[in-house]
């Protein structure tokens, strides 16, 4: 997915925009807590499955002809004059081809991609992006080690929070994945905008009871959100 559709399909304003920083940044009045937030058109090309769905797709529609082959060559000789030896395999061939291609385009429809890549597969992708995420945004080297990241990869449906360690010695990572379900249930409804604007308002409330502002805290974090570009093919 293109990063320019997926801001098409969050119908984000500017003001919106202004809306999540300023939440970021009202929560971090009252922790030294650091909240980070980003979201990804995919974590994946997902090519390997691509390229394997439309290999399968040539496969079965091929193993699906060949029963009729008698039929289709019958057919081939009342179009074809005079007989080619090399008609029926090509046919075969571009029969194939064409199926092929067809689930390769379909790859282009987000729900038709999300349905045939594997779950588990997707997931992996999910949180590999997140953790790549987590470490090339610094969150992971604030000075107490209290930032979180608020992660979504809009095709997957998938949200990660992650914290760095001086948070999860504290706070349970149960209750970052109970943000992240509630968040899901909001983004599922078409609002991305309070999802975001909850989950950071509850990341908030949990780092204000375990980390209270002090005197040493510094804004070490960017506080508004970051549309990430598309995942390389890799």
């Amino acid at each position: 997915m293109k990063q320019k559709k997926l801001l098409k399909k969050l119908a984000f304003s500017e003001q919106d925009f202004e809306d999540i920083k300023n939440a970021v940044t009202e929560q971090e009045k009252n922790t030294c807590g650091e909240i980070a937030l980003a979201i990804a058109p995919d974590s994946s090309s997902y090519a390997f499955w691509e390229l394997l769905t439309a290999l399968f797709a040539a496969l079965i529609v091929i193993g699906c002809l060949i029963p009729f082959s008698n039929h289709i060559s019958s057919f081939i000789d009342l179009i074809s004059w005079p007989e080619r030896i090399w008609v029926l395999p090509t046919f075969y061939v571009l029969t194939g081809v064409a199926a092929a291609a067809i689930v390769y385009l379909l790859y282009n429809i987000s729900a038709v991609k999300r349905g045939l890549i594997p779950l588990i597969a997707r997931r992996t992708a999910v949180n590999n992006r997140a953790m790549r995420y987590f470490l090339q945004s610094g969150v992971y080297k604030t000075s107490g080690q209290t930032g979180i990241l608020i992660f979504v990869s809009y095709l997957e449906r998938e949200i990660r929070i992650l914290a760095d360690s001086g948070i999860n010695a504290k706070v349970s990572q149960d209750l970052w994945n109970i943000v992240a379900d509630e968040m899901t249930d909001s983004l599922a409804k078409g609002k991305a905008k309070e999802a975001l604007i909850g989950a950071i308002n509850r990341c908030g409330e949990l780092l204000t009871q375990n980390f209270p502002l002090d005197s040493k805290a510094k804004n070490e974090l960017p506080d508004g959100l970051v549309i990430l570009e598309n995942e390389p093919w890799i």
